[in-house]
Parts: C-alpha cells; structure tokens; sequence
C-alpha cells in the first residue's frame, strides 16, 4: 500500500519548488546544485531526493506548475469575460498575465533559459500548455482582425508576449505605474497598432 501524503504535502512541494527556482535562476542548471536547493529550503537533501529525484525532474515541475497556474488563470478570466469586446478581453488577458508574474521572477527566467535542457516528452508536455496560454491571445487577436489569416495572427500573438515575457527585467512594482496600468497601456498599443497591419498578399498556386 502506498505511504498517504502528508498534510503539509502541498505547502512542501511548493517551498522546494520555489527555492530550486531561485537557485537555478541565479546559477543555472549546471552550476547548481540540489544540496544548495535543500539548503536554501531549509530540508534535508533526503527529503528533497524524496520528492524530486533529480535536477531535470525539478526543473520540469517548476516550469510545468508555473504555466499551468497561468494557463488556469487565464482560462478564469476568459470565463468571467464571457461575452465582452476583444479590446476589453484582450486587456484582461494581458494584465492576468503580468498579475500571474508578480512574485515569479525566478520561476519565469527558468521556463525562457532551461527549456531546452528537459527531456523530449517533458517539452513535449510544457509546449502543451505554451499552446493553450498562447491560444487565449491569438483566439482574441483574430477577433479583433478577423480578416488576418492566421500565418499573420500567430507572429501578433508572439510579438505580445514579447513585449510580457521581459517585463521582469525592468519592472518594478511600488512604482507610479502599476502592473493593471502597464497592462492597460500594452493592450492600448496593440489595439491602436493593429489597423495599421496589411494584410499578407494571396500567394498564387
């Protein structure tokens, strides 16, 4: 019979996930090492084995926890936006987004720098959820440019998340500008932008 899970399972997880996240951040995968990520969770490196056998096993998990607590908030906010104008859904998205980064520095610089060390099926699995995530914005942006073929509309969506994925590197929360008005200030520019795009000519066959 299986060994029940502690009570506090969920609570531990999460605590050795954001200090390996924190680790690999500022050292890399290489350079770290999993006595310095039970360290600085303050556990024992048998307990740490327990849960995450292996650096790889640990990385998977923290990019894996990180997108699908985005992808569930996203999924959140296209539910309660039910029916509005892509301008407004579009603007929620992005500040749900930037919302899901607060406090998660470490956990995003790991899933933009160490995908590429995780095993085939691993990847295979985060792209699953990139495709989703993904899929909010473009489904949003196609509304708002309905006569855009979507060869146009995917490279939009990527220029998007352009513009989010590196907010991290400068933004500062306490600031003038909060993440909402930044948020607002980003879905302006690409409403405002988006006119302006012509469209692909028709390739003749």
């Amino acid at each position: 019979m299986a060994r029940p899970r502690a009570s506090d399972f969920e609570e531990k997880r999460q605590g050795l996930l954001d200090s390996a996240a924190s680790i690999f951040a500022e050292q890399g995968l290489e350079k770290a090492s999993m006595s310095q990520i039970a360290a600085h969770a303050g556990v024992s490196k048998a307990l740490l084995y327990h849960y995450y056998p292996s650096k790889v096993v640990l990385l998977f998990e923290i990019i894996a926890t990180h997108l699908n607590e985005l992808q569930n908030a996203l999924a959140s906010t296209e539910a309660e936006l039910a029916g509005a104008t892509p301008e407004a859904r579009l603007e929620a998205l992005i500040v749900t987004v930037l919302e899901q980064y607060r406090g998660a520095d470490a956990h995003h610089k790991v899933q933009l720098n160490a995908f590429g060390t995780l095993e085939p099926d691993q990847q295979a699995a985060i792209q699953k959820i990139e495709r989703q995530i993904v899929g909010h914005f473009s489904t949003t942006l196609q509304a708002l440019r309905p006569d855009l073929p979507r060869e146009q509309v995917m490279p939009l969506t990527m220029s998007v998340f352009g513009m989010l994925n590196w907010v991290y590197m400068w933004f500062r929360d306490g600031g003038r500008m909060s993440r909402a008005d930044y948020g607002r200030m980003a879905a302006q520019m690409v409403i405002g932008g988006l006119p302006a795009v012509e469209p692909l000519p028709v390739k003749n066959v």
